[in-house]
């Protein structure tokens, strides 16, 4: 896929916001872990630093960190504009407000910045976009995908989250997304069907609370297990 880099909007969470979409313990998060559509976070920063050993992918990734931390600055005011116009439409238990949202994901853009180089020559940060992945059957203890699947169930369609998911079930022993909700507040149409045809499959699918919340509604995540 080809990354036109006016089009992005790279906007990233810190470990602890992950740590909480996915209600990851001690014993997640020494698992081998694959992040997919990471974009500018920090957790991998952050996790690489406590001993972790998490593999970030997503398409962004083609651009260096200047290119990436220079888009973020085009676009935030907008976003945090946006958002306080619409504040009452959010949940700020986890941020507070607009001004301190703004202020958690420039900590991230820095963290992630000061970490992006280096973990690209590790290898920490790869190119690659879904349905498909070039990772082996089974080579991820735990595969982690926030704010993409569901949550832009209008750009893709029902078979493109069906096949990413089951690329990720292939790659990883375990999969969790978060959130189950669109852009619309609203729950994902596919997430249903998605259930049944891993059910049928032989997958162990739970809807599990989480502790964070910026969208209405928004404190579940999907737990696929093998």
């Amino acid at each position: 896929m080809v990354v036109h880099l006016e089009k992005v909007v790279p906007v990233g969470r810190t470990l602890d916001e992950y740590i909480k979409m996915f209600n990851l313990t001690e014993d997640d998060c020494k698992k081998f872990i694959l992040s997919v559509a990471d974009g500018p976070a920090s957790f991998n920063a952050e996790g690489t630093k406590l001993g972790y050993k998490i593999k970030s992918v997503d398409p962004l990734y083609v651009f260096n960190s200047e290119q990436i931390k220079t888009r973020f600055y085009e676009v935030i005011d907008n976003i945090i504009k946006q958002v306080e116009n619409t504040s009452h439409d959010w949940v700020w238990s986890y941020h507070k407000s607009p001004q301190n949202l703004r202020k958690n994901r420039e900590k991230v853009i820095s963290l992630f910045g000061e970490d992006y180089e280096q973990g690209k020559r590790e290898h920490r940060y790869e190119i690659g976009d879904l349905p498909k992945l070039k990772y082996k059957d089974n080579e991820y203890e735990l595969g982690l995908i926030s704010h993409f699947l569901f949550l832009y169930s209008e750009h893709f369609n029902q078979q493109f989250h069906l096949d990413s998911i089951n690329e990720m079930l292939r790659v990883c022993q375990e999969v969790r997304i978060f959130p189950l909700l669109t852009l619309n507040n609203e729950i994902s149409p596919y997430l249903s069907f998605i259930i049944e045809r891993l059910n049928n499959k032989g997958y162990r699918c739970n809807i599990e609370e989480v502790s964070y919340q910026l969208q209405p509604k928004g404190n579940q995540m999907l737990k696929i297990m093998k």
